[in-house]
């Protein structure tokens, strides 16, 4: 039997400890997208709406923090959690939450900028029309959100893909072990340096598809956001 086969014998036949390392990428990988959000979408609607003294500075070190290098995100969390850290005495260094922190740090600055991008030119469209009803800046960002919505779906998309592909500040902050931080990408590479290439590919093969749901969701929500600003 092929490896390939071999891979999708894994994938079909419920293999406990694959189905376990999927589950383990998906919790962690939505829930700091979840976390991410709640934060990032708010801030990134007043930086768009705002305006106030150094928002350039604050624009240019979010849009910066976008190219942010995983490995050095994961080694800032991890002195951080470790024990001589700050943050040592809570225990969660090589644990699920350590890998949620990272994870959120580095897709923040992207779900940020791109909601700061799709609401942009809508305030500029309802600017008149807000300062005629005298609306509050909670309102007038809640509503802005609220229609460029598909907007930012694709931008927690977006986010949420970055997340499930990550390897290098996960791998550090997580340790890789084994039933407990073992995700699907750091599991890849690490079974690929054993030479156990069936578990790998199999863990490839759903990364792949995971990805092109994200994308047609993408696309798909893209649709119906083109659809909407013509019927308005």
């Amino acid at each position: 039997m092929g490896i390939f086969s071999q891979a999708l014998s894994l994938i079909t036949g419920g293999d406990a400890d694959l189905w376990r390392i999927v589950g383990l990428s998906l919790r962690v990988s939505l829930s700091a997208t979840l976390i991410a959000s709640l934060f990032a979408i708010p801030l990134g609607a007043a930086l768009a709406v705002w305006n106030f003294p150094l928002k350039s500075v604050l624009v240019s070190i979010s849009t910066a923090m976008m190219a942010l290098p995983p490995v050095v995100v994961g080694l800032a969390v991890y002195l951080l959690l470790s024990r001589s850290g700050p943050l040592g005495d809570l225990g969660l260094l090589f644990t699920p939450e350590a890998m949620v922190i990272a994870q959120t740090i580095l897709i923040f600055p992207i779900v940020l900028a791109l909601t700061r991008e799709a609401i942009l030119p809508l305030d500029r469209e309802y600017n008149r029309l807000f300062s005629a009803f005298d609306l509050s800046p909670a309102l007038r960002i809640k509503t802005l959100v609220w229609d460029a919505r598909f907007a930012v779906i694709t931008a927690l998309l977006a986010g949420f893909g970055r997340a499930l592909a990550e390897v290098g500040a996960i791998i550090i902050v997580g340790g890789n072990i084994n039933g407990v931080t073992r995700m699907m990408t750091t599991t890849i590479a690490l079974e690929t340096s054993k030479g156990n290439l069936e578990l790998a590919l199999a863990l490839g093969l759903i990364l792949i598809v995971i990805a092109f749901l994200i994308n047609a969701l993408v696309h798909l929500i893209g649709s119906f956001n083109r659809k909407f600003q013509r019927t308005r």
